[in-house]
C-alpha cells in the first residue's frame, strides 16, 4: 500500500498545509483527506517485494536537482527567503523569491504565485536560486567555510532552521541555506490544484548531469544526478513513521509522476545511529521501469533518515538520485553521507 496520501509535513507549499503524519490512513499522494506523506532507488525490480499499490490516481514528476523525467507535469520548486518574486525558467521548474522557505512556503505556488509581484526569467531554477541567494546573502551565503567536516576533504552542509549539519564529498555543490528545493505536482483535491514536497539545507551532485528541452520551447533545463537536504516532519509520531512515509514521495516527484506502480519501498524502517550519536531510523524507496519519457528520464531512488533535533522536533534528512544510469551514486557513498548527520546549533524554527 502507498505510504500516505500527501507528502510529509513541515516543508510543503502553503496551499497544501495538512499534517502528513496525523492521519493513519494510507492511499495515494495528495488525494482528498489531509494526510500528507509521500516519496522514492536502484536494483532489480521490486527488490523489497513491496510494490506499492494505490486505489486512486495522483501527482508528481521530476526536475532539475536530481529529477530525470516528468515533463511539465511536475515542477521543480526553489524558494529563497528574499523580498521579490521571480518565476524561474523551464517547463519543469520555477523559482520563488519572497515569503518563507521550506517551513511554511507561503511564497510557493503554481506559476510562482505569491503576495509579491512576479517576473518571468529564463535558465535553470537551481542556478537562478543560487545566484539570487548569493546576491541577497553577500560573498558567503552558505556560511559553512569555517566549519570543519567530520570526513577529511569533504564539505559541510548546514540547515540553521532545523539545527542540523552533514558532510558531502568535495565535488558536491552546496546551496545557500536560505534556499528550499523540491517538487510540485498537480493535485485536483487541493484548493490551488497542486501539492508538493520541499526541503532546505541542500547540496547537489553533478548539477548539470543532464540537460534537455523536452517541450521544445528553446529553453533547456539542467537535471542534477543527486540532491540531499533536510526538512521538518511536523506531526510525526516517531522516526520510523518519517522514514517509511517519506522517500517514495521524492521518487514520485522526481522520477515517475504521475505513475506510482513502478515504485517500491521499505515497509519497515531500519534503526540507525550516526557517527555523532544521532539516533533515528531510515528507509529506502526506488522505481523500476518508470514509464516516464524524455532525454533525462530515469528511474530514481531515495533514502530518508528520521530523527529529532536539539529542540526535540522531528526532522528528516533526505537524499534522492537517479538510478540505473552511468556514474550512478553508490549506496555506499550515500550511507557515508548519512553517517555524518549531526545536530548543529539551536534550530531557528520549531
Amino acid at each position: 500500500m502507498w505510504p500516505g496520501q500527501q507528502p510529509p509535513g513541515g516543508e510543503q507549499n502553503p496551499q497544501a498545509q495538512n499534517n502528513p503524519y496525523q492521519q493513519p490512513g494510507y492511499q495515494q499522494p495528495g488525494y482528498q483527506q489531509p494526510n500528507p506523506y509521500q516519496q522514492p532507488g536502484y536494483q532489480q525490480p521490486d527488490p523489497y517485494g513491496t510494490q506499492p499499490q494505490w486505489n486512486v490516481p495522483t501527482p508528481a514528476g521530476p526536475q532539475q536537482p536530481g529529477g530525470g523525467g516528468g515533463g511539465d507535469r511536475t515542477k521543480l520548486v526553489a524558494i529563497v527567503a528574499a523580498t521579490a518574486v521571480v518565476v524561474a525558467a523551464g517547463v519543469t521548474g520555477f523559482l520563488v523569491l519572497g515569503g518563507k522557505d521550506d517551513g511554511s512556503d507561503e511564497a510557493a505556488g503554481k506559476g510562482g504565485k505569491s503576495p509579491a509581484a512576479t517576473a518571468g526569467t529564463s535558465g535553470s531554477p537551481s542556478a537562478s536560486a543560487s545566484a539570487s541567494a548569493s546576491a541577497a546573502g553577500g560573498d558567503n551565503p552558505r556560511g559553512t567555510e569555517t566549519l570543519q567536516p567530520t570526513v577529511p576533504g569533504w564539505k559541510v552542509v548546514v540547515n540553521p532552521k532545523r539545527g542540523t549539519a552533514f558532510d558531502v564529498p568535495a565535488d558536491w555543490e552546496i546551496q545557500s541555506p536560505t534556499l528550499s528545493q523540491g517538487f510540485e505536482w498537480e493535485d485536483k483535491s487541493k484548493p490551488n490544484g497542486y501539492d508538493s514536497i520541499i526541503q532546505s539545507g541542500t547540496a547537489e551532485y553533478k548539477s548539470k548531469w543532464c540537460t534537455s528541452d523536452d517541450d521544445k520551447d528553446g529553453k533547456t533545463e539542467d537535471s542534477a544526478l543527486a540532491v540531499v537536504g533536510t526538512k521538518g516532519a511536523e506531526g510525526a509520531k516517531n522516526t520510523d513513521e518519517i522514514a517509511v512515509n517519506t522517500p517514495a514521495w521524492w521518487v514520485f516527484g522526481g522520477y515517475t509522476e504521475p505513475d506510482k506502480k513502478s515504485i517500491s519501498f521499505d515497509k519497515k524502517a531500519t534503526p540507525y545511529t550516526t557517527a555523532s550519536g544521532v539516533k533515528g531510523s531510515y528507509a529506502w524507496a526506488q522505481s523500476t521501469n518508470t514509464p516516464d519519457k524524455g532525454k533525462c528520464a530515469s528511474d530514481g531512488q531515495a533514502i530518508t533518515f528520521g530523527f529529532k533535533n536539539s529542540k526535540g522536533d522531528y526532522v528528516s534528512w533526505n537524499l534522492y538520485t537517479a538510478k540505473g544510469v552511468k556514474g550512478e551514486l553508490p549506496r555506499t557513498t550515500i550511507m557515508q553521507i548519512l553517517n555524518t548527520v549531526r545536530l548543529h546549533g539551536d534550530p531557528t524554527e520549531g
